[in-house]
């Protein structure tokens, strides 16, 4: 059992360490990590230099200025992590605007902890690439074989939805949209996911970034099935904004509006975490997509159904 103590500044890494059993290690976490509960109470070793309460748009205009200015959207607070001494850090190197990034890290901590700390950088684009990373975090604690049960664990679920699946010929096309303005559809793993899900996804490539679209590039697609998934939102946090989207142009002429088949889901907990929970987020788009096939109880706290 590894005895090593544990800074992590990435929600999905915290759910990893704990999913490996290795709670007891952390030491320190994020401003965003908040899962499970019981992790709620360690030292915060970092925070946004965002103010709170911002709209989608004002958010996406003030990471833009940040990042046009050589600036982070984060900051690394290397006094409380000096003081925590840890052995191990995770981070991330896959998004600048979704968590505290290497450079950051890196920056922050160089000549700075009076120890050799081991920084672990996690960069998935696809679902082998999350798998992997669990791998690499549960070799990195010297918890190789819990590593190794977990990700069983994790196949297993998702080849039950696979076998399901096997012979289903309808494959709805859906819109994942990731933010609302301005709009932006799931990319990365999200593709991947729902055509294991039995979806057909639109206007996004797996293991690609999230791309920007335009309301027509929706229009024209004419998804039966759109979820609003965005990053870092949970459902009420979704619902506040949703009128963006209920006002645009044509919107209640798309097949999805009229065959009432618009969800939102809690993608702060779910589909932006690249973590154990990614396989939560799959069932979930199981259940969504191929309501009368998949019933794993995430209705009403993981998803809703969303009527005009």
């Amino acid at each position: 059992m590894s005895d090593q103590k544990i800074v992590s500044l990435l929600p999905a890494a915290t759910e990893i360490v704990c999913a490996l059993g290795l709670e007891t290690n952390l030491v320190g976490r994020s401003h965003e990590c908040d899962y499970p509960d019981s992790i709620k109470t360690l030292p915060v070793c970092s925070e946004a230099n965002l103010p709170d309460g911002l709209s989608s748009a004002d958010i996406d205009a003030k990471v833009k200025e940040i990042l046009a200015d050589a600036l982070s959207v984060y900051t690394v607070k290397r006094e409380v992590i000096k003081q925590l001494s840890p052995d191990l850090v995770i981070t991330q190197a896959q998004c600048d605007v979704c968590a505290v990034s290497l450079p950051d890290v890196e920056q922050a901590l160089e000549n700075y902890l009076g120890k050799q700390a081991h920084i672990i950088s996690l960069q998935p684009n696809s679902l082998d690439d999350i798998f992997t990373d669990i791998g690499t975090v549960a070799k990195a604690l010297s918890v190789e074989a819990k590593g190794v049960r977990l990700l069983e664990d994790l196949n297993e679920r998702v080849d039950i939805i696979r076998h399901k699946l096997k012979f289903m010929e309808s494959k709805p096309t859906i819109a994942c949209i990731e933010w609302l303005e301005p709009l932006m559809i799931s990319g990365n793993w999200i593709p991947e996911l729902v055509n294991i899900a039995g979806g057909t996804p639109i206007l996004a490539r797996a293991g690609k970034h999230s791309p920007y679209v335009s309301w027509d590039d929706i229009r024209e697609s004419d998804p039966e099935i759109i979820l609003l998934m965005p990053c870092g939102f949970s459902i009420e946090r979704t619902m506040r904004e949703v009128n963006i989207l209920l006002e645009q142009p044509g919107f209640t002429d798309l097949k999805a509006v009229k065959n009432n088949r618009i969800y939102i889901a809690d993608g702060n907990h779910y589909f932006n975490r690249p973590g154990p929970r990614i396989v939560d987020s799959l069932e979930i788009l199981a259940e969504i997509i191929h309501t009368k096939q998949f019933a794993f109880g995430y209705e009403g706290n993981g998803w809703v159904r969303f009527t005009l």
